[in-house]
């Protein structure tokens, strides 16, 4: 075979390895964005599941905050009827004793 009949043989061979490599990096590439894709939308899934999270987090910190203030308002309560019911019992021991006339 002549230099150039071989010329002729080895440039289609490489053009056709070269579009193969093509291909592949064609491919890999489709694969790539799909994974980016995927990625992407996970992201924005875990986005969505912490903005709720802590949509959560607030609600149930003013829930707390509200409780500890009924609380504080029960305690408050609680002593008031205990020291009422104190006046009442001396009231009533009071009137029970007898008394020195």
């Amino acid at each position: 075979m002549e230099c150039r009949d071989r010329e002729r043989v080895s440039r289609p061979l490489s053009v056709d390895a070269a579009l193969q490599r093509l291909n592949t990096a064609l491919a890999k590439l489709e694969e790539a964005a799909e994974h980016r894709a995927e990625l992407d939308r996970t992201i924005g899934g875990h986005r969505i599941e912490v903005q709720a999270l802590s949509e959560d987090r607030n609600r149930l910190a003013l829930e707390l905050d509200a409780s500890y203030a009924r609380f504080a308002a029960m305690e408050t309560a609680n002593r008031d009827v205990s020291r009422r019911l104190d006046q009442a019992m001396d009231s009533i021991r009071y009137v029970l004793e007898p008394q020195d006339s």
